[in-house]
């Protein structure tokens, strides 16, 4: 096959797909592994892909990270109904987790003042925020902060979070999608996510529609893994997570 027609097909699968793996490719087109990755670095040049570790994603299926001081001041009405449909999730006299995140600050806010807590974070913010509510025990789990996320991670973080064994655990969504699961823009974001869940019973993620059908390079845990989602507004990549076992929550249009 000449390097054109390599590239078409790749470029193909990449539409179709979201995404492609080198050594899977170089085993489909009897080429080597060094080839395939030739040939994403050109893709990638033009535009059609963005290469990660062992392959490439479609770049439309990625969402951008954003700063959270950037994302914490937008969408605020439709984060409020996030936080306030996700927080009656959080089971009365309980150990729940709040990954950093806008809008798990304010699902940290919606938190029903009538029922006792004990809330882990590895978001400042977040502790910050309920440390003095009455009836809420706060732990910050601590580590490195990442000014990106807000949260902090890294080997210290991972280790305190072995440690604990919430009933829930809400974390914060990069991306999520029904084929690729709960995705995170960094590795070590990943990593500290990933131990969230391992810890937690159940999980849940509160995200925007923007947010859903989309991945990102790193994976935290299956589709399956994820216990409730809690959106704004249903659609086919909904459905897609529900086939999967996640149970679907939309907001209502008050955040009270």
């Amino acid at each position: 096959m000449l390097t054109q027609e390599r590239h078409a097909l790749i470029a193909e699968r990449l539409r179709s797909a979201g995404s492609v793996v080198a050594s899977a490719l170089a085993a489909e087109l009897a080429v080597s592994e060094d080839t395939i990755r030739r040939d994403l670095r050109a893709l990638e040049a033009r535009g059609v892909c963005e290469r990660v570790h062992g392959g490439a994603l479609a770049p439309e299926m990625q969402p951008r990270p954003q700063p959270v001081r950037e994302r914490t001041a937008m969408a605020g009405d439709e984060k409020a109904r996030l936080g306030a449909a996700a927080a009656r999730l959080a089971p009365a006299d309980a150990l729940v987790f709040l990954d950093a995140g806008s809008t798990n600050l304010a699902l940290a806010a919606a938190l029903p003042r009538d029922r006792r807590l004990t809330v882990a974070t590895n978001a400042p913010a977040i502790a910050a925020l309920l440390y003095d509510r009455p009836g809420v025990s706060v732990i910050l789990v601590g580590g490195r902060v990442d000014p990106q996320s807000g949260a902090c991670v890294g080997a210290d973080t991972v280790a305190a979070l072995a440690r604990l064994r919430p009933a829930l655990a809400f974390i914060g969504a990069c991306a999520v999608d029904a084929g690729h699961g709960l995705t995170a823009f960094s590795l070590e974001e990943a990593q500290v996510k990933a131990a969230i869940a391992d810890a937690a019973a159940a999980i849940a993620v509160a995200a925007t529609p923007d947010k859903l059908g989309t991945f990102a390079p790193f994976r935290v845990v299956p589709a399956e893994r994820i216990g409730h989602l809690v959106t704004t507004r249903r659609g086919a990549a909904c459905d897609a997570l529900a086939d999967a076992g996640v149970a679907v929550h939309v907001a209502g249009p008050d955040p009270q």
